[in-house]
């Protein structure tokens, strides 16, 4: 199994990206479809997960606000094989590279687990966003290479 981590703006994936995601949310868990995709898609920092050349996963990085993590999605048929933490790590890289000190995303309480198992802390009370239970949650990047590198 050949696992690559793409990163891409969203027109250049933008039937695998979308595919995903309605998949994930709006078919698995209910979302409106008018919430899944919004106008931060342009503007976001998206990457992809391919298993042996098949879309997979996504994920996106909303740079211009503040690093806001969003739409980490994996397909059922591809989950707990590791690609929600490569995922991640890639997301983690662009927010480096951009000199973000901190990343942060509103998980789904069943995520919660998840993003700590990667370094993210809850960072707020519990609220209802798309009818489903979340919190917000945040990482330090590490203020050594945010000062120290590029």
């Amino acid at each position: 199994m050949a696992i690559a981590v793409v990163r891409s703006e969203l027109s250049a994936y933008d039937f695998a990206i979308r595919s995903i995601r309605e998949t994930v949310f709006v078919t698995e868990q209910g979302v409106p479809v008018e919430l899944e995709m919004d106008e931060r898609d342009a503007v976001c920092k998206h990457v992809l997960a391919l298993v042996d050349d098949y879309p997979a996963g996504t994920a996106r990085l909303d740079v211009l606000k503040d690093g806001k993590i969003g739409r980490l999605a994996v397909l059922t048929s591809f989950r707990r094989r590791g690609l929600g933490r490569l995922l991640m790590q890639e997301i983690e890289a662009i927010g480096h590279e951009h000199q973000l000190p901190y990343l942060w995303c509103h998980a789904q309480k069943t995520a919660v687990p998840f993003y700590q198992s990667i370094g993210y802390s809850i960072a707020g009370s519990d609220f209802i966003e798309a009818g489903i239970l979340h919190c917000k949650m945040k990482k330090h990047l590490g203020e050594d290479w945010v000062q120290g590198s590029q």
